[in-house]
């Protein structure tokens, strides 16, 4: 039997495909909780324009054609709002979008920046809420890590081995052609072990097209040059920048990954799939610490119960 003939009816016992699978095992490993923090800040970010306007001071209605009142007596409203401070800036322009004035005041080093009703003298509140802080700061954690620039290589990093780790998953998937739909669902009344083997097979096979977008587009928002470098290389030289068909697929990849669709029902399924790498981890660390960990804490046990992983490859 040939090398493809075995791969296409019994992949287990074929050596290139165990290699994967230690290269599929380790690397989610690997990953570990990092996967789980994209995962999960990822999942949140898919409603941030929605967190960052509930989040925000609430706002007047914008009334068209009525003016805001004098920066005058703006200054004497912020004024009699903060005594004892120094206003040191009143803005000046209101929009459709944006109906308030900022103001700021310091003292003693101290530094407001308020929002005020520009019809009224009312203040609003916080220019920036501490709501709308910890988004910002769960966002600069999924993009950046918090370590600005450097951040957004290292993801682009880690979305390598994501990547890497989400191909060789396909590959490790394939049971062979007599059993392949039996690897589409979860069986039940199995085990606890049986069942979280299926559950993470299932579910790597039928939202691996969500984690493969995910991961390509995390490596171009991480490290973007070669993306761009190649887009400029096969692209008309006449065309428009942005109006070419590799700017528009960079566009679309940067859509897919963060999720904001107009759509609710599309925003809502993002927002839960996006879960399922965490969810993909946690069930291999399972198989992980069945596979290496319980044998060695428990050499004694009986060997039909040690390793039910490998005789859930086979079934």
């Amino acid at each position: 039997m040939s090398l493809w003939q075995r791969a296409w009816r019994a992949p287990q016992r074929i050596w290139l495909r165990r290699a994967l699978f230690q290269i599929h095992l380790w690397s989610g490993i690997a990953l570990g909780l990092y996967v789980v923090m994209l995962s999960i800040t990822g999942s949140v970010l898919v409603y941030r324009n929605e967190l960052d306007r509930y989040l925000a001071t609430p706002r007047p209605a914008f009334v068209a054609g009525k003016p805001a009142l004098p920066r005058e007596q703006l200054r004497a409203a912020a004024e009699r709002q903060f005594p004892g401070w120094t206003i040191t800036r009143v803005g000046e322009r209101i929009s459709r979008r944006s109906p308030v004035i900022e103001v700021w005041a310091e003292k003693d080093g101290i530094k407001k920046e308020r929002l005020f009703n520009p019809y009224t003298g009312e203040d609003l509140g916080d220019a920036v809420t501490k709501g709308e802080l910890q988004l910002m700061w769960v966002a600069r954690l999924h993009d950046e890590l918090l370590f600005d620039r450097p951040g957004k290589t290292w993801n682009g990093i880690g979305s390598i081995v994501f990547t890497v780790s989400v191909l060789t998953g396909l590959i490790v998937w394939w049971p062979g052609v007599s059993r392949w739909r039996r690897s589409l669902g979860v069986r039940l009344g199995n085990g606890w072990k049986l069942f979280n083997w299926d559950l993470h097979s299932a579910l790597g096979f039928w939202l691996f097209l969500f984690m493969l977008v995910w991961g390509i587009s995390g490596i171009y928002l991480g490290i973007p040059d070669p993306f761009a470098d190649f887009v400029d290389a096969v692209s008309d030289p006449v065309t428009d920048y942005g109006d070419r068909a590799g700017d528009i697929f960079l566009q679309w990849l940067v859509r897919f990954h963060f999720g904001r669709w107009r759509s609710a029902p599309l925003k809502a399924l993002w927002a839960i799939v996006g879960l399922v790498p965490a969810v993909m981890f946690v069930t291999g660390t399972i198989m992980w610490w069945n596979r290496f960990v319980t044998p060695k804490i428990r050499p004694s046990r009986n060997r039909e119960s040690v390793d039910v992983v490998a005789t859930a490859r086979e079934l």
